[in-house]
């Protein structure tokens, strides 16, 4: 039993962890009372000093695992939402004529929505790529889209529906030859499967804190190679050369105004710190070989369609043809304790190429999951699967 906001409830067996990771590790949660109780490191706002420094620290502790020696390459924002919104917008804005981009069926919303805003704005004409077979973007298929007016390239580096992760240091070869400024989301990425920046020529790399790096809601950010193609579209305070009326240029005060989230920021680094103190390779291993058992139970069960029977990441989406995948996620939670994701997923493309736009139940797992509650899962799903068939 555990409790939550003072309620008592039967154990939870939360799979949803591509939408927020829980449980978060202890390092994480105790790092972020301390952060609360303050006093902060504001460099420019504050006379304190010897106290921990949470936005550089982190910063560095991002660098590392990204492979870049400078860590003012990387910029904190509220989410990968902010992020991406940054970026799509301040590109946007220091184009002096309609452009071409280039993108693929696996965006979330916070690609999606920014670009066709722009779009509807007369800014840019937008094409899509579609997946092969397999759920991979192939290199071909990315050349075949690139026209002579194309200058912007984004390209989900996992999706968020079936866990295929696609080449992108071959897809961002094509663009950098080209000229082509490429902005990766790696929301479903960082801290799941290994990132090096230093190899990957991507001019920027979009993560979030809450999901793979374990950190609380509220935290993301952006690596940007080089800031100029940006421009900020937002203005406030850095405590650092108050006197200037404009933004400053340096980076990362370029795209920082205001009072950061410390204590967001502070799990942030425990989050980072649990990741290398567990092994990036560990937690692959154990992640994969548990969705890979539920794949093999799933498979065997007549009335389940599975979307993708390879996942390279520990998501799998399914259908149970004749029932609302939102009845199914009831069903589970209800029921059975098991916390899983319905509907769309804020990524309605993929849906519309794979299922006609009818949504999945998501199943998703951390490395604080185990295979009992995998064998829980599957053993609910085929409760339930039985139970319609006896209906019929």
């Amino acid at each position: 039993m555990i409790s939550l906001n003072n309620t008592v409830i039967k154990e939870l067996v939360y799979v949803n962890n591509a939408a927020t990771t829980w449980p978060k590790p202890e390092s994480v949660l105790r790092e972020a009372s301390v952060a609360a109780r303050g006093p902060y490191s504001e460099h420019g706002r504050t006379t304190l000093s010897d106290i921990p420094d949470y936005l550089y620290d982190t910063r560095v502790s991002l660098a590392d695992l990204f492979h870049i020696p400078d860590p003012d390459q990387f910029v904190f924002t509220a989410n990968a939402t902010d992020a991406l919104n940054l970026l799509i917008h301040g590109f946007c804005a220091s184009q002096n004529k309609r452009f071409s981009a280039v993108t693929t069926l696996f965006e979330h919303n916070s690609v999606i929505r920014p670009l066709l805003h722009e779009q509807e704005a007369g800014i840019l004409s937008l094409s899509r790529i579609p997946p092969d077979r397999s759920g991979m973007i192939l290199p071909e298929a990315v050349q075949e889209a690139i026209t002579p007016d194309t200058r912007l390239g984004l390209v989900s580096h996992a999706g968020n529906v079936i866990g295929t992760i696609q080449n992108i240091e071959e897809i961002c070869h094509i663009f950098s030859e080209q000229d082509i400024f490429t902005i990766i989301d790696g929301a479903q990425s960082a801290g799941q499967v290994p990132v090096d920046l230093s190899r990957i020529p991507c001019d920027a790399f979009v993560f979030t804190g809450h999901k793979y790096l374990f950190g609380v809601p509220g935290t993301g950010g952006f690596f940007l190679r080089t800031p100029e193609p940006i421009i900020p579209i937002r203005q406030g305070g850095t405590g650092m050369d108050s006197r200037s009326p404009v933004q400053p240029s340096e980076m990362p005060h370029r795209f920082e105004a205001g009072t950061p989230n410390f204590i967001g920021i502070a799990s942030l680094q425990a989050g980072i710190e649990f990741i290398r103190d567990t092994g990036q390779e560990t937690i692959t291993r154990n992640t994969l070989q548990m969705i890979r058992f539920i794949l093999g139970r799933l498979q065997d069960i007549d009335e389940i369609r599975l979307l993708h029977s390879d996942p390279m990441t520990p998501i799998l989406s399914f259908q149970v043809p004749g029932t609302d995948p939102d009845d199914i996620g009831f069903m589970l939670a209800k029921a059975y304790g098991i916390i899983t994701r319905s509907g769309l997923h804020c990524a309605p493309w993929i849906h519309d190429h794979l299922t006609g736009g009818e949504g999945t139940v998501r199943i998703s797992l951390s490395c604080f999951n185990t295979m009992d509650q995998c064998k829980t899962v599957c053993d609910a799903i085929e409760e339930i699967c039985c139970k319609k068939q006896d209906d019929i």
